[in-house]
């Protein structure tokens, strides 16, 4: 059977550190200002109590993903794990990908004239290896996910301030927080 591979995003453990960012920007030695992951707080008015809440986001991997679809030179290919790869020798750098995706996930180099993003780290996965922004994560708060497989049940495909999941059919998955609920980690 094929994988379905995605991220899985623990939104309880998710203390806003960055770390994740500054695991892949060190992984791939980016440019400054391009950031494959991003980490965002959610509106603490979201929810019914007052939280201060991260969510660590990078490319979706979507099932249906529009950044493949609009490219003109064919820059997008889908493994056959879900992983959405992008080829910057191919890439014209005509941002049709960056107004189409529904997440500002891929990123324009302004050095090189292209477009990058997040692959996943798959040449990690083939090795058997986890990406660098899960390994980077102090609260474990980032894993991969087959969804072929995968049954925990509370967790939801969308957080509030998240773009609709039926454009894309994004593959990240949230285990939400438990608004009101103090957690200690030293258990």
């Amino acid at each position: 059977m094929a994988k379905r591979l995605g991220f899985l995003v623990d939104i309880e453990r998710c203390f806003g550190c960055h770390t994740c960012e500054l695991a892949c920007k060190n992984e791939y030695q980016l440019d400054p200002d391009i950031r494959w992951r991003k980490v965002y707080q959610i509106r603490e008015d979201a929810y019914a109590m007052p939280e201060r809440i991260f969510m660590s986001l990078t490319c979706n991997h979507c099932d249906q993903p529009e950044c493949l679809r609009v490219c003109p030179v064919v820059a997008y290919t889908k493994r056959n794990d879900g992983i959405v790869l992008h080829n910057q020798d191919r890439c014209i750098g005509c941002g049709m990908c960056i107004m189409a995706c529904p997440y500002k996930v891929p990123q324009y180099n302004q050095k090189q004239k292209r477009v990058e993003k997040c692959h996943m780290c798959a040449h990690k996965q083939d090795q058997g290896q986890k990406p660098a922004c899960v390994t980077g994560c102090p609260a474990e708060a980032l894993s991969v996910i087959d969804l072929e497989t995968f049954t925990v049940l509370g967790t939801t495909e969308k957080l509030p301030g998240y773009p609709d999941p039926k454009i894309t059919k994004p593959t990240t998955r949230f285990i939400q927080p438990s608004i009101g609920v103090q957690i200690r980690r030293d258990r």
